[in-house]
């Protein structure tokens, strides 16, 4: 097991990284944030994740609409989220409306799209076949599929399935046409791509860094993943996703659209800010997976809440999910001391310790999320407007949506009860 001493891992510096990697609507959102932290060098000197414990007793149903309120008063349409720390013991809070221009309040239990929080729903199932034996964490990538990862450097050969849910494969990522203008949304908004078309860019460019060296977040990988959990089971991925973590848990409020460029009611619009500064309703788009999960507060809170309980992992296939490296210099500006390990990030909370998540944002919604490291307690929100019209915006809304996941996981809600 490699350490999870916070030493920093080797530093690749790429200047266009934030154009490149980020092109469609969520990422072109970190990049913007990431490029303000920079500039601001707004890291803070905090302990890496461990049991966290709360210090200051006493969030509850006016502390979680406070919050709520405070990122809505940055410009975001809608909000909702919600702290849970047990079975039926809730707070919930919304605010703003669901669509621009009316009055229509945002749906306490609406549906959103979950974007890169879909990757540890895969990860999960990759450990999940790790533990039964039908995969390895060292497995190579050519050894499962054979000849895909080559040419310019890539050499699947190099490359094992551990890097891949870790991000440091090296393998170049996101070729595929972004959403940089309204037009742009309007002209590629139905698009579809399956895994081989999303892997199929990235080898035409040189490996980022050799495997093992460096860290760069990668949807390339994650494909990969996709690709390499059907030709072990022989099944959709998605399926096993269905069968291994979904119905188990009951989240029935989570689902893949497919080619279904529509969300489920009830739910709040998703708005882009573009560049020029239009805000446009882009909630009818179709993402490539795994990010193309839509969900729930509450299904997502269920996940996260089995996950680090212990109720989908054994113990040791856990430790190794937990076993972290210390991310990139341009995303250790977005998440300040963030640690990334298979499909998990560890971020540290201001009372001391850390929490576990797994954030995402895409199609018109920005979702951040934690959880204690036992699972007790859960929190998720959901903003339905991506603010990317200036590095600081972007920057306002991440350290605003950040605060509300630490205060709720610093704090012991007051009654429990959802209101």
């Amino acid at each position: 097991m490699r350490s999870t001493s916070p030493t920093a891992a080797p530093h690749h510096p790429d200047p266009s990284l934030p154009d490149r990697q980020h092109r469609r609507i969520g990422r072109r959102w970190l990049a913007a944030a990431a490029a303000a932290l920079l500039l601001a060098g707004a890291a803070v000197a905090l302990r890496p994740p461990v049991d966290a414990e709360a210090t200051a007793p006493g969030y509850g149903q006016d502390d979680l609409r406070r919050d709520t309120d405070a990122i809505r008063a940055l410009g975001v349409t809608g909000v909702q989220a919600r702290v849970t720390t047990g079975p039926g013991r809730d707070l919930v809070a919304t605010s703003g409306v669901a669509e621009a221009g009316t009055d229509r309040p945002v749906p306490r239990d609406g549906y959103f799209r979950m974007a890169s929080t879909g990757k540890a729903l895969v990860a999960t199932v990759v450990l999940r076949l790790v533990d039964e034996g039908r995969l390895a964490l060292d497995d190579t990538v050519d050894r499962r599929l054979p000849g895909l990862v080559d040419g310019n450097g890539n050499d699947g050969r190099r490359i094992t399935i551990r890097q891949l849910l870790q991000h440091t494969s090296g393998i170049h990522d996101d070729d595929l046409p972004g959403f940089t203008t309204p037009q742009e949304y309007d002209e590629r908004r139905y698009d579809t791509y399956t895994p081989q078309q999303i892997v199929a860019p990235a080898m035409r460019h040189r490996p980022d860094f050799p495997p093992g060296t460096g860290w760069r977040y990668s949807n390339t990988g994650y494909a990969l993943l996709d690709m390499i959990i059907e030709k072990v089971t022989d099944r959709p991925w998605h399926q096993e996703v269905e069968d291994l973590v979904l119905k188990p848990l009951g989240m029935d409020h989570t689902y893949l659209p497919g080619s279904t460029p529509t969300l489920r009611r009830p739910h709040a619009d998703g708005y882009q800010v573009f560049p020029s500064g239009e805000r446009v309703d882009v909630t009818e788009v179709i993402l490539p997976d795994p990010g193309g999960y839509v969900s729930t507060t509450a299904d997502v809170n269920r996940f996260f809440q089995a996950l680090l309980g212990g109720e989908l992992l054994p113990r040791a296939r856990l430790a190794e999910m937990r076993d972290t490296v210390p991310v990139s210099e341009e995303i250790q500006a977005f998440w300040p001391h963030g640690r990334y390990g298979l499909g998990l990030v560890g971020r540290p909370l201001s009372c001391g310790g850390g929490y576990w998540s797994h954030e995402g944002g895409d199609g018109g919604y920005i979702t951040l999320n934690g959880a204690t490291d036992d699972g007790s307690r859960t929190v998720t929100v959901s903003m339905s407007t991506a603010l990317n019209d200036s590095p600081d915006s972007a920057l306002r809304q991440e350290r605003a949506a950040s605060d509300l996941v630490d205060h709720a996981l610093c704090d012991t809600p007051g009654n429990g009860q959802d209101t």
